[in-house]
């Protein structure tokens, strides 16, 4: 059974969605899975025998929700989850200014038609292409102008471990403009479930406008997380990503991010811990400053404690037009086994003359001094490079805007 199946959709019926779906399923048919030929996957990529089959799966979720109610959140939030790749949740009230709905109602209300696989090409990306075969999957959540939520978006993914699925899952976020507003993704599921999730965000910050983007990938250990977020700033918004990958046997999470207009900013920044043998994490940015006076910064740490392999590819692209703008860009790494591999590509296109541009890239052990002064006033060996690696990781922490959703993901980290 292919990645490629002829399965009955809802919409098949409607001209624009099937529309939507030939012309994605033509781009992977032409382009197929990425693999080491593919400069943009040829430290990370995946063969197809390595999904085992996934099912696509067409029946409705049986769920009684346990799987959302395991543990509280340490802070309030409009919660919308999925299970095993589908969307079940119920109506909530919600507070003024936002409108969340299933992406099956808002393709059939036309909500959705001016931004839906607008923000990207699926030839420059093929699980997305793959993704759009099967659209039907995901939420439209719309904040109105001028609206400031004062509650965060939490949405939760989580995956059972009764079969091999593949889930193709598409969330569309319109920031109107003035609008500022909060979204936290958490990726989970059962110990032994083996699956592969395939998430597509597209995302539309408004003029001033403001999106804070949390992301706690914490899968199960044999499954495969494989997203993109694909950005769209106007003049003045802002756009902060704060991404923490954990769990998981291959992720791969790429951010594309167009700065179109002028005072247009973003912010990623991200942290990889890899504690399973043959473990492999792969950061991906590609942000293109497309107008004067842009900004953008990153910085990206990841821990290798056993053999495995941590990946950050990092590109910058200013335009000519983009005078006076700022791109920087930074990624460390630790290596604590002999056997662990950090591959690292920063790369700069620069197309204008009148800019401010860094990247740097380090990698290393912990410091034997720092280790031996610690025990030395009694500390054991392993308690002092916990304490070590976890304050090189607080650095990026220390970044976020929201110290609750910090620690939050820094308890289970």
């Amino acid at each position: 059974m292919g990645l490629l199946q002829n399965i009955n959709l809802w919409g098949d019926d409607i001209p624009y969605l099937s529309g939507l779906r030939e012309k994605s399923r033509i781009s992977f048919e032409k382009n197929g899975l990425p693999n080491m030929k593919n400069e943009a996957w040829r430290f990370s990529y995946i063969r197809e025998e390595n999904l085992q089959n996934p099912i696509i799966d067409v029946e409705p979720v049986e769920c009684d929700g346990h799987c959302h109610k395991s543990k509280s959140l340490p802070f309030d939030a409009i919660k919308i989850e999925y299970c095993n790749g589908k969307l079940h949740t119920e109506n909530q009230n919600l507070p003024k200014g936002i409108m969340i709905k299933s992406l099956v109602e808002a393709i059939y209300d036309g909500d959705v038609k001016p931004y839906l696989n607008k923000s990207f090409a699926g030839d420059d990306f093929p699980f997305a292409a793959l993704n759009g075969v099967y659209l039907e999957q995901g939420a439209f959540i719309l904040i109105e102008k001028e609206t400031i939520l004062s509650t965060p978006v939490y949405i939760k993914y989580y995956n059972h471990a009764d079969k091999n699925r593949l889930c193709n899952i598409r969330n569309l976020v319109v920031m109107e403009h003035g609008a500022k507003a909060t979204i936290i993704e958490h990726f989970c599921g059962e110990e032994k479930a083996v699956y592969t999730q395939n998430t597509v965000n597209e995302i539309y910050v408004g003029n001033n406008a403001e999106l804070r983007h949390y992301i706690w990938q914490n899968e199960a250990k044999s499954a495969h997380h494989i997203a993109l977020n694909s950005i769209q700033i106007k003049a003045d918004g802002r756009y902060f990503a704060f991404c923490a990958n954990g769990g998981c046997m291959f992720s791969r999470h790429e951010s594309y991010i167009r700065l179109l207009q002028e005072g247009a900013s973003a912010e990623v920044n991200g942290l990889y811990k890899l504690t399973t043998e043959n473990q492999v994490c792969d950061i991906t940015t590609n942000i293109r400053h497309l107008a004067a006076h842009t900004y953008s910064n990153q910085l990206v740490k990841g821990v290798a404690k056993v053999k495995a392999k941590g990946v950050f590819q990092g590109q910058i692209h200013i335009a000519p037009n983009a005078q006076q703008s700022e791109g920087h860009q930074l990624h460390r790494a630790l290596l604590l086994h002999n056997e662990a591999e950090i591959n690292c590509k920063p790369e700069l296109e620069v197309f204008a003359d009148d800019v401010k541009c860094s990247h740097g890239a380090s990698s290393g052990d912990l410091d034997k001094e720092q280790i031996f002064y610690m025990q030395s006033r009694g500390i054991s060996k392993e308690d002092a490079c916990s304490i070590l690696v976890d304050a090189y990781l607080n650095e990026v922490f220390s970044l976020n805007k929201d110290s609750n959703i910090s620690e939050w993901i820094k308890a289970d980290f």
